[in-house]
C-alpha cells in the first residue's frame, strides 16, 4: 500500500493533516502533563479517522494505550467494545468500591448478578477504573467505528469522558456520524483533503500519467477522500484510467469505495474469499475462533497468503481488516446461503460455557427458519443480558427469539417479553412494533391484560400521565380475576400516575382510581406493606384522612423500618413518603427517604435518585438546613444530567423561593410551570404555584401570594401540596383584607388536622387560626403555635410564627414585645437563610422604632458552585469516594477540587473547613 505519510520538519504527518495532527499532539501533551482530554474525530468513511488514530497510538509511545472497535454485528450485545477497552486493566477491579467492583464483574461476566447493575453506576466505576490505572502513568483510550458501539458500551463511555477533569486520561472516538451518547465532547470534524494533497495521494496510487481532466474528475468525486483516492483505481486497467471509462457512476462514496473493495474480492479465490467471510462474521478478531470455523468449513492455511499480500486482513494476535468498509463489503457481496454456513461454523466453535450469547447469536443467524431449540438459547441469552444491565442487548435476544419461534401461543408470549425489554431500553416505537404483534395472535386473558399494562407502561414512560393513569386503570381491572397481585401493584401504579397528572387530568382521575382500588379483590396472602399502603391511600380519598390514617400508620411504619425489603423499598419509598406527609409525620417521611436514597445508592440504582434526593432536598429545607439542601439538591443535579432526566427540580425551586431572591426563585418557577404544562405534569405545576406564594408571602407582596396560593390549593381531591398550600393562602388573604377567603381556608385546613396529635399539624393550625383571632385568644393561639413547632425539626414554621406574632403585636400597639419577637424571628430567619422573611422582619422592627442595620450575606465569590459543594460534603465527614459517587466524578477530581479550596481558604486540612466555610445563609450541616 502507497504510504499517505509526508515529513515536514523533520516530523512524520499524515498528509493534508497536519493540523489534525497537531490537535492530537496536544491530547497527548496534556495527558503527560496530568490533564483530561476527550475527542471525537468525525467524518465520512474512507476521509482517514482510523489513520489519524493510528497516528496518535504511534505518537503514544510513552504512554499506556488501550484500543476498542465498535463492530456492526456486535452493536446487540451488551458492553461488547466495553470489554474490548477494560480487558486489559481488570487486574485492577480489587482497587475499586464494592458496589462498583461488582457491577463491573457483572457485566463482564466474571460473576452472576441477581439484579442488573444501573448503567450509571457502571459508568462510574468505569471511570474509577481508569483512574486507578491512570495512577500507574497517563493513559490513552482509543475508540475506532464508535458509531457501531454497543448501546450500553457508548453510553458508558461518553458518561465517563463527560466526567474526567483532573487525571492523566486521554480518551479519542472516531465516529462517522454525529452520536448521541457523545454529545457534549469536543468534536473534530475531517474533510477531504485539499486539491494539491489529493493530487499528490492520487499521484502515488496510480503508476501512470492521468489525463489532467480525468484527475480533475477524481479528486471532485472523491472530495478529496484519502481511501477513495487510494481504493478507486485499484482494478481498473491503463486504458480506463487514462479516459475515465471505468470511473463509477452515480453511487454514494462510500457505496463506491465498498464496490472497489468488491472488485478486489472477485479476483481472489474462492477459499480465499470464504476465509475473509468467516473473519467478517467473527466480531471479536479472534484467530482461533477464525481458523477453527475455517477448519470446519474446509478452507486450508494457504487462504491467508492472498488476503495478506491483497492488504485487505491480517491475521495476527487479532484479525483486523484493513478498514471497516472492507468487512461490510465482503458481509454484503456473500449470499445468504454462505452468510448461514459460517455463522454455523462459528456457532459451533464457540464454547458454550465460555461466551453462551455469541453462541447463540451465530446460531440465530444460521437459521433458515423457526427454530425452538435457538429460540430458547436466545431467551437465556436475553436473561444473562439482563442481569449484566444489557436492557438493549436483552431486547434484541428477544425480539430474534420472537422470529424464530413457530407456535403462535408462544410467538406472542416473546413477543410481549420482547416489548417489555424494548421498553425498559427506551426503544418505544420497537416495543409497539412487537405489542402490536403479539396483540395479533392468539392471546389469552391474562396476556392480554399484559399487554394493555404494558401498552400504559409506554404511555406513561412517554410523557402522558394522564392517559397513561386511565390505561392503567383499565389493565388493573381486567387482572383482577387474572392475578390479583399483578392487578394490586398495577392500580398502586395507576394511583401513582393520576398524582402525577394531578390538576392536568381530565375529571376526577384519582377518585376513580381509588373507588376501583377499594372495590378490587383483597391479597390472597397477608397484607403485606404495599397492600396497606394500596388500601389506606384509596381510603385517604374516598373516605377522607381520618379513616385512611390507621392503614397509613401500619404501612408507614412498615416502609420506616425497612420490613419491604430492598426491591419495593426502591419502587414503594416515595408513595409510602407522601403518605408520612399525608399524616404531618416528618419523622417518618424523613427517614423513608434517607432509606431510600441509601438503598439507591447501595445498589446503583440511579433510576429512583431523582425523585428520592429532590424529596430529601425538600425535607432539609423545611428543617432549615440550607446548607445541607444545597448539598442535596447539587448532587441532583448531577444525577440528572448523568441521566438526561426530566424530573422536576422540586429542591431547587423550593429552596430559591424559601432564600427569597426574587430573579433567582422567579426564574426557577417559570421553568418548572412551563416545563410541567408541556409534560402534562400537573403536580410540578401545582407545586410551582406554591412556591411562588411562599416567595411573594416572603417579599410581604400579598396580592401576588393569594392567587398563586389558590391556584395551588384548587387541585381536588387535597392530598399534601394542596395541603401545604393551606397556610400560605391563608396568611395572602388575610394581609390581603379577604377575611372570608382566609376563613374558608382555614375551615379546609382543620379537616386535614383534624384527629391528628402531630405538633406540625397543630403548630401550622395555630398559626393560622391566630392570624383570623383577636385579642386573648390571638394571643394564646400565637403562643400555643411556637410551643408546638419548637417541639419540631421545622424551624422555618417555627420562625415565621415569631413574625406572624410579632407583626400581630406591632399592630396591636405593643412595640417593646413587639421587638423580642421580631428580633428571634429576624436572627432566626437570617440564620437559616430565608433572606426575604428575614428583611420583612427588619422591615416590622423599623415600623416599632428600633434602629436596625440591613443584613448584609458574606459570600466566598473564589469558591466555584462545585468546589463549594464537595467542601461542603468533606467538610461533613464524606470521604472522597463518597463524594465522587454522589457527584459523578472521580476520587482524584474530588482531590484536586479539595486541593485548591484548602489554597482559596488559607486552611491544610479537612479538619478546617468548618471553621472556613461561611455558613450565613443555613445551619450546621446536619447528616441526612
Amino acid at each position: 500500500m502507497n504510504d499517505p505519510h509526508q515529513v515536514r520538519g523533520g516530523r512524520i504527518t499524515l498528509r493534508g493533516r497536519g493540523a489534525e495532527c497537531a490537535v492530537l499532539e496536544g491530547i497527548l501533551d496534556a495527558v503527560r502533563a496530568g490533564e483530561s482530554r476527550a475527542l471525537v474525530v468525525r467524518g465520512e468513511p474512507g476521509v482517514g479517522k482510523s489513520a489519524l488514530l493510528d497516528y496518535l497510538v504511534e505518537a503514544a509511545t510513552d504512554l499506556r494505550v488501550v484500543r476498542a472497535v465498535g463492530v456492526e454485528s456486535e452493536m446487540e450485545l451488551a458492553f461488547a467494545a466495553l470489554h474490548q477497552l477494560c480487558a486489559p486493566m481488570l487486574d485492577r477491579l480489587d482497587g475499586l468500591p464494592a458496589p462498583q467492583r461488582e457491577a463491573l464483574r457483572i457485566v463482564f461476566g466474571l460473576s452472576s448478578g441477581v439484579a442488573q447493575p444501573d448503567r450509571f453506576l457502571v459508568g462510574l466505576a468505569v471511570l474509577n477504573l481508569l483512574s486507578e490505572v491512570a495512577e500507574e502513568g497517563p493513559l490513552v483510550c482509543v475508540v475506532d467505528d464508535a458509531q457501531w458501539l454497543d448501546q450500553a458500551s457508548a453510553q458508558t463511555l461518553g458518561f465517563v469522558a463527560r466526567r474526567l477533569w483532573a487525571e492523566p486520561v486521554g480518551m479519542v472516538f472516531a465516529s462517522r456520524e454525529p452520536c448521541d451518547e457523545l454529545r457534549g465532547l469536543r468534536d473534530l470534524e475531517l474533510g477531504g483533503l485539499r486539491d494539491g494533497d489529493a493530487r499528490a495521494l492520487l499521484s502515488s496510487a496510480v503508476q501512470l500519467f492521468l489525463d489532467k481532466r480525468v484527475c480533475d474528475r477524481i479528486v471532485a468525486e472523491t472530495r478529496g477522500n484519502p481511501l477513495a483516492l487510494l481504493e478507486l483505481p485499484r482494478g481498473l486497467t491503463q486504458a480506463q484510467l487514462a479516459g475515465g471509462f471505468g470511473l463509477l457512476g452515480a453511487q454514494t462514496l462510500s457505496g463506491r469505495i465498498e464496490e472497489s473493495f468488491r472488485r478486489r474480492l472477485a479476483d481472489l479465490p474462492c477459499e480465499s474469499q470464504r476465509l475473509l467471510l468467516v473473519a467478517a462474521a467473527e466480531p471479536v478478531g479472534d484467530p482461533l475462533l477464525v481458523w477453527g470455523a475455517a477448519e470446519q468449513l474446509g478452507i486450508g492455511v494457504s487462504a491467508a497468503v492472498a488476503v495478506e499480500k491483497e492488504g485487505l486482513l491480517a491475521i495476527g494476535e487479532r484479525v483486523t481488516f484493513r478498514h471497516p468498509l472492507v468487512r461490510s463489503a465482503v458481509y454484503g457481496a456473500a449470499s445468504v446461503e454462505d452468510r448461514r454456513a459460517v455463522h454455523l461454523a462459528l456457532a459451533e466453535v464457540t464454547q458454550s460455557e465460555s461466551d453462551p450469547d455469541r453462541r447463540a447469536w451465530h446460531l440465530a443467524a444460521a437459521a433458515s427458519g423457526p427454530d425452538e431449540e435457538v429460540a430458547i438459547e436466545l431467551e437465556r441469552s436475553a436473561a444473562r443480558a439482563q442481569a449484566r444491565g444489557g436492557v438493549a442487548a436483552a431486547a434484541a435476544f428477544l425480539q430474534r427469539s420472537v422470529e424464530l419461534t413457530r407456535e403462535p401461543a408462544r410467538r406472542a408470549d416473546r413477543a410481549l417479553g420482547a416489548a417489555e425489554a424494548n421498553l425498559r431500553a427506551g426503544a418505544f416505537d420497537d416495543a409497539l412494533r412487537l405489542l402490536a404483534a403479539a396483540e395479533a395472535g392468539a392471546l389469552d386473558e391474562l396476556q392480554r391484560a399484559r399487554a394493555d399494562l404494558l401498552r400504559a407502561q409506554i404511555k406513561f414512560t412517554s410523557g402522558s400521565p394522564t392517559d397513561a393513569s386511565l390505561m392503567l386503570l383499565s389493565a388493573a381491572r381486567r387482572l383482577e380475576s387474572l392475578n390479583v397481585e399483578l392487578a394490586r401493584k398495577t392500580y398502586l401504579d395507576a394511583w401513582g400516575a393520576a398524582v402525577h397528572a394531578g390538576g392536568l387530568a381530565a375529571g376526577d382521575l384519582i377518585s376513580d382510581v381509588s373507588r376501583a382500588a377499594r372495590a378490587a379483590p383483597q391479597p390472597t396472602h397477608t397484607p403485606q406493606a404495599p397492600d396497606l399502603l394500596l388500601d389506606g391511600l384509596a381510603l385517604l380519598i374516598t373516605e377522607g384522612h381520618a379513616a385512611a390514617a390507621p392503614l397509613l400508620r401500619r404501612a408507614v411504619s412498615a416502609f420506616r423500618g425497612g420490613e419491604v425489603g430492598i426491591e419495593k423499598g426502591l419502587q414503594w419509598s416515595s408513595v409510602a413518603a407522601t403518605a408520612a406527609v399525608v399524616l404531618w409525620d416528618f419523622e417518618s417521611w424523613r427517614d423513608i427517604v434517607t432509606v431510600q436514597v441509601e438503598l439507591a445508592r447501595d445498589a446503583g440504582a440511579l433510576g429512583f435518585f431523582p425523585l428520592a434526593l429532590s424529596t430529601q432536598g425538600i425535607a432539609a429545607t423545611l428543617r432549615g438546613d440550607f446548607a445541607t439542601a444545597a448539598s442535596v439538591n447539587a448532587e441532583f443535579d448531577a444525577v440528572t444530567e448523568a441521566t438526561s432526566s426530566r424530573f422536576p427540580p422540586y429542591g431547587s425551586v423550593m429552596l430559591a423561593a424559601c432564600r427569597g431572591r426574587e430573579a433567582e426563585a422567579r426564574a426557577l418557577i417559570d421553568a418548572a410551570i412551563r416545563d410541567a404544562t408541556a409534560a402534562g405534569q400537573g403536580l410540578a405545576l401545582q407545586y410551582a404555584h406554591l412556591m411562588s406564594a411562599i416567595l411573594y408571602n416572603g417579599l410581604g407582596r400579598y396580592h401576588d401570594a393569594l392567587p398563586a396560593a389558590q391556584q395551588a390549593t384548587s387541585v381536588r381531591p387535597e392530598i399534601h401540596v394542596s395541603v401545604w398550600a393551606l397556610p400560605e393562602e391563608i396568611e395572602a388573604a388575610a394581609r390581603s383584607g379577604e377575611a372570608r377567603l382566609a376563613a374558608d381556608g382555614l375551615e379546609r385546613l382543620a379537616e386535614f388536622t383534624n384527629g391528628t396529635e402531630a405538633d406540625w399539624a397543630l403548630g401550622v393550625e395555630a398559626r393560622c387560626r391566630a392570624l383570623l383571632s383577636k385579642g386573648e385568644v390571638a394571643e394564646r393561639l400565637y403562643g400555643e403555635a411556637i410551643d408546638r413547632l419548637s417541639r419540631t425539626r421545622l424551624r422555618p414554621e417555627l420562625a415565621r410564627a415569631h413574625l406572624l406574632y410579632g407583626e400581630w403585636l406591632r399592630r396591636e400597639g405593643r412595640r417593646i414585645d413587639a421587638r423580642a419577637q421580631l428580633r428571634t424571628a429576624r436572627d432566626m430567619l437570617g440564620v437559616i437563610g430565608m433572606e426575604a422573611f428575614a428583611e420583612r422582619a427588619r422591615r416590622e422592627l423599623l415600623a416599632t422604632g428600633e434602629k436596625v442595620r440591613k443584613r448584609t450575606v458574606e459570600t466566598r465569590d473564589d469558591l466555584t458552585s462545585q468546589e463549594e459543594q464537595i467542601a461542603r460534603m468533606a467538610g461533613d465527614g464524606l470521604s472522597n469516594p463518597e463524594i465522587a459517587a454522589r457527584l459523578f466524578i472521580s476520587p482524584r477530581t474530588v482531590e484536586w477540587h479539595l486541593r485548591k479550596v484548602f489554597t482559596k481558604l488559607g486552611i491544610s486540612s479537612r479538619r478546617g473547613l468548618r471553621g472556613a466555610l461561611p455558613r450565613p445563609l443555613g445551619v450546621p450541616a446536619l447528616r441526612p
